[in-house]
């Protein structure tokens, strides 16, 4: 008798199974995203988070309900991790009234208080601070909640970061602040644009615990963020990661990608996030190939619904053109 296959996992069967079903739909509805812009559904800036899931799916099992996150503008694939709906989120990229933004942020500034996700910033660089803020914020509120601050390769050159940085270290802020290093600002290597390639090392700078991720292997990330969360909630202050990701797509929609050539994009997709998860899944006895196909399909019923329910939604009423927009007046509360 065949001797069976020790489990080389680290994590339970419920782990896995929801890293793959959350990646899996981050990756259709993106591509399905792709598709209706190509067909001028949506409309304006679009940035695809495909290749990227591993990003959001490993740091949302890693941390807590009550955490925050805020994110750049490449912002559909972490409040699909956290559980919003993605009718609304569908709805929001066609500009529709029942989109979660009421059709007024679009692509680029999607928010889900429900779940945590407090944006979508078109502002490069810009959310850095709002991250420090949040986790400001969680820390004289007492919550024991943190908060996650993601932006790209690019936004490290701005000024902002480094103010944060340093705000964050001397308030020992419960932040973790994570760059999505796809290796590209906009077209540009990171090479090209900084003496320092190793980003993570920029934290050291401000005595910021930082590391640097491999962020194509989901477990990665959950580990990674899991020890900065450990350190955030003892009051030990922020941590750096750099996540080494990479975009399968162009920057977005418009970017007809002349800097890069296919070979180093089909090198990339041999380490797929998704693809190792199923892998482990498979080799492991979790769950079979007709499990996981009968996951797909559900999957592409859910987007498809989307793409249904944005279709037949309503455009905004001009009348709410100012609606949520300015606030007449605010009186702070009292202790």
């Amino acid at each position: 008798m065949a001797k069976k296959a020790e489990n080389k996992v680290k994590y339970s069967k419920e782990t896995y199974m929801y890293w793959y079903e959350s990646m899996a739909l981050q990756r259709k509805f993106e591509e399905r995203a792709g598709q209706l812009y190509g067909q001028q559904k949506i409309k304006g800036f679009c940035h695809l988070y495909i290749g990227q899931e591993a990003c959001s799916s490993g740091a949302k099992s890693a941390l807590k309900d009550g955490d925050k996150y805020i994110t750049a503008y490449r912002d559909h694939g972490i409040p699909l991790a956290l559980g919003s709906d993605p009718n609304t989120i569908m709805a929001e990229l066609y500009g529709k009234a029942t989109g979660i933004s009421k059709g007024k942020g679009g692509s680029m500034h999607i928010f889900d208080k429900s779940v945590g996700f407090v944006g979508g910033h078109g502002i490069v660089g810009a959310q850095i601070p709002l991250g420090a803020g949040l986790a400001f914020a969680e820390k004289y509120n007492k919550t024991g909640n943190l908060a996650i601050c993601y932006f790209g390769d690019g936004a490290v050159r701005q000024g902002a970061l480094h103010e944060a940085f340093n705000m964050a270290m001397t308030w020992k802020l419960p932040a973790i602040f994570v760059v999505e290093n796809n290796g590209y600002a906009m077209g540009t290597s990171v090479a090209r644009t900084s003496n320092v390639t190793d980003l993570y090392t920029i934290g050291e700078a401000y005595d910021m615990p930082s590391e640097s991720v491999d962020a194509m292997s989901v477990e990665a990330v959950h580990e990674a963020v899991s020890r900065a969360a450990d350190r955030a909630r003892a009051g030990e202050g922020p941590t750096f990661l750099e996540f080494k990701t990479y975009r399968y797509r162009g920057h977005s929609m418009s970017d007809p990608q002349k800097y890069r050539t296919k070979e180093e994009v089909e090198a990339y997709k041999m380490r797929d996030p998704i693809e190792q998860v199923k892998k482990a899944i498979l080799d492991n006895g979790m769950a079979t190939e007709e499990d996981l196909a009968a996951i797909d399909a559900q999957i592409k019923v859910t987007v498809e619904a989307s793409v249904k329910f944005a279709e037949e939604s309503p455009w905004p009423d001009p009348a709410e053109i100012y609606t949520d927009v300015y606030v007449d007046e605010y009186t702070f509360p009292v202790e």
